[in-house]
């Protein structure tokens, strides 16, 4: 075993600090210590946390933080930060609003910029995650960066995912375009003291009731973005199964009104949380949610894997295709249908290079 992995496994947080930074910069040996710390992970309850810019997040992941530990529980954050498109520089600030746990030994706080990557994280986001998972994480609260109507990768990395949404976010036709609502397990109405809050759950309970009313007229799961990552039924959100347990069907998404800043409604929005992990470990709705989840999973890293396989055998032969586009000798779709090709039997050679006269 990488003796890097061996010390996360022994939870020293400097050595997990270190593995963390080889896995976001993908430097040195950094896959192989994810291949030894795979086997050790899969006990964390990986929670997302997304939502408009100034919703709350960074604010109401703190007190989540205070309630899991409270409990006892052992959490790691990863906080994703905003890159800038023009200099590259990111300010990793998320964490400014989580200082009274940096003295925690129980708690680890990883902030990541986003380095370009679309969607609300960065591209390294999943493997730290399972770096905090086999550190001895119980939780694993993923905040992303402030996203928009349709950045919903976190649906594919976590268990269970938080939408936080605050008074003002638009009128009812905003509610119905959903988007970004429509990924959510549970939502927190948060700054719920202010003017409008009403106004925002009457919003979002008519979006689930439209929403339940449309899945069962056509017959078709509604899910988390088009791959439909689980189903839902319309009904009372939290409703029971049978003897009090978890609910039985698919998930009705629940809300909660949060007043972070002052620690109300927090402990509401974790029992919450809680009712939907514990449908998604005890039914088998949940069962076939968390399979979908890590079959999309699967092919994310499957086409990562291929991208940086495919620019590392085409090299020259890539920026070859650029320059004829540009000269518009050729057009960009059959240039890509070249490239293709040309790393499909190029691959199979010694060292698996490509020449610019593969794509010629």
């Amino acid at each position: 075993m990488h003796p890097l992995a061996e010390k996360v496994l022994a939870r020293d947080m400097r050595a997990t600090a270190r593995a963390c930074r080889l896995v976001d910069d993908r430097a040195g040996d950094h896959a192989a210590i994810l291949k030894d710390l795979f086997p050790h992970t899969g006990r964390a309850w990986v929670l997302g946390v997304t939502g408009n810019p100034g919703a709350g997040k960074s604010t109401l992941t703190d007190r989540l933080i205070g309630v899991f530990r409270k409990q006892g529980r052992r959490v790691a954050v990863v906080a994703v930060d905003p890159t800038s498109p023009f200099t590259g520089g990111a300010i990793l600030g998320d964490r400014i609003r989580m200082q009274a746990h940096f003295g925690d030994p129980d708690v680890f706080i990883r902030s990541l910029a986003t380095r370009g990557a679309l969607g609300g994280l960065s591209r390294s986001a999943a493997d730290i995650a399972r770096v905090l998972d086999a550190w001895g994480a119980d939780v694993v609260l993923v905040e992303t960066v402030g996203v928009g109507q349709d950045e919903l990768e976190i649906t594919r990395m976590a268990h269970t995912t938080l939408v936080v949404a605050a008074p003002g976010m638009g009128d009812e036709v905003q509610a119905i375009k959903a988007g970004i609502l429509e990924c959510a397990d549970v939502f927190a109405v948060n700054k719920a003291d202010r003017d409008g809050a009403d106004a925002a759950v009457r919003d979002l309970e008519l979006m689930i009731a439209l929403g339940g009313e449309v899945a069962q007229a056509s017959g078709r799961a509604r899910g988390h973005s088009a791959a439909a990552l689980h189903a839902r039924a319309a009904g009372p959100a939290g409703a029971g199964g049978p003897s009090g347990g978890p609910p039985e069907g698919p998930w009705v998404p629940a809300i909660a009104r949060t007043v972070a800043t002052r620690n109300e409604g927090v402990a509401a929005l974790v029992d919450r949380l809680e009712g939907h992990r514990a449908w998604l470990f005890g039914t088998e709705a949940g069962a076939a949610r968390r399979e979908e989840r890590l079959r999309e999973a699967m092919h994310v890293q499957l086409r990562d894997a291929l991208t940086d396989a495919a620019v590392a055998a085409l090299g020259p032969a890539l920026e070859a295709a650029v320059r004829a586009v540009a000269r518009r000798e050729v057009d960009p779709y059959t240039a890509s249908e070249r490239l293709v090709e040309a790393f499909r039997t190029g691959a199979a050679a010694p060292g698996g290079a490509v020449t610019p006269d593969d794509v010629a």
